[in-house]
């Protein structure tokens, strides 16, 4: 792909996504359909009440659709492919089962934790057998100290990276445009690494998820006329961790996945110091709702964060070249 073609598919998914949304929107209005706010969150946040949610079915399937036509176009439908849209699919499919119970069938919890991580797991065992059968070795390789053959461990870690930066990444989706802004920085990067690296494949998935958040970001930047929901954040986890996987630079979304670590570490934090002592380190958490507590306005945290992101991506990148 030259770089003329570059904006091609960031600009079809661009406006796939800006095309369908305001549809969506005003079924979700029509239908009085919208999402609940946890009690147990900022009470300024009880405001948002009633905005429309699931919003990342719309750029899901902008990706999906627009991937299939340059990875066909370009002869790029090759089995990494596939296995990335695999994971996209099925995370995104998880998320959507939560947010259809959570607002079609009025229950606030959706689906239950093991519910989820059965189906995460499963699509992790899916994503390695395949990245297996590719003839890709366990090997993990770490700045610094080389290449570790872990064997059938890289298995588990396998597991471990999908399913917990799917989460983390769901943790963080609690501010609007948070996210959608943060994931154009995190695919962006993905998007320069796979360029370097002559494939293909994994370039156009980065370069039309970037053009699917920046059209959600349209509706998504506060005021939010519609969240992304369980069905985006699911699936755009899952969809870094895999393709950190298939690019074999799995730290750097240690990296660029910064905002992400730090928020599930934050919960982490709270909940074991909650436990062990009954004292919150945080005045809430995920951390974004510290600052929120702490004065800060949406606008202030989201941009702080973006910066973070876009500070450690360009760290990653200066580390690889």
């Amino acid at each position: 792909m030259e770089w003329t073609q570059v904006f091609l598919p960031i600009a079809l998914s661009f406006a796939v996504t800006v095309s369908i949304m305001p549809l969506f929107i005003g079924y979700f209005q029509m239908k009085k359909h919208g999402q609940s706010i946890r009690e147990e969150g900022p009470t300024w946040h009880n405001q948002k009440a009633g905005t429309p949610t699931m919003g990342g079915l719309v750029f899901l399937i902008a990706i999906v659709i627009t991937s299939l036509i340059f990875a066909i176009w370009k002869g790029a439908f090759t089995a990494s492919f596939v296995i990335l849209l695999f994971i996209l699919i099925l995370y995104g499919a998880l998320g959507f089962l939560d947010d259809f119970i959570k607002v079609f069938k009025k229950r606030n919890m959706g689906l239950n934790s093991k519910q989820k991580l059965v189906g995460q797991i499963v699509g992790g065992l899916v994503f390695y057998s395949v990245y297996r059968y590719q003839g890709f070795s366990n090997t993990l390789t770490i700045p610094g100290i080389g290449s570790l053959n872990l064997g059938i461990a890289f298995g588990l870690f396998v597991l471990v990276w999908l399913v917990g930066f799917s989460n983390a990444v769901n943790l963080t989706d609690g501010l609007d445009g948070l996210v959608s802004g943060l994931g154009m920085i995190s695919f962006g990067t993905y998007a320069i690494i796979a360029w370097n690296q002559n494939q293909l494949d994994i370039l156009i998935v980065c370069l039309t998820t970037m053009g699917g958040l920046l059209g959600f970001f349209l509706y998504n930047k506060k005021p939010a006329k519609i969240f992304m929901g369980d069905v985006g954040s699911l699936a755009l986890g899952g969809m870094l961790a895999a393709i950190s996987i298939l690019l074999h630079q799995e730290w750097t979304l240690l990296l660029v996945g910064l905002v992400y670590v730090l928020e599930t570490l934050s919960v982490m934090m709270q909940v074991t110091s909650f436990k062990l002592t009954g004292k919150r380190i945080f005045k809430m958490s995920p951390i974004h709702h510290h600052f929120e507590m702490s004065g800060w306005s949406e606008w202030k945290i989201d941009i702080v964060f973006w910066i973070i992101g876009l500070v450690m991506s360009a760290i990653t990148l200066m580390i690889l070249y």
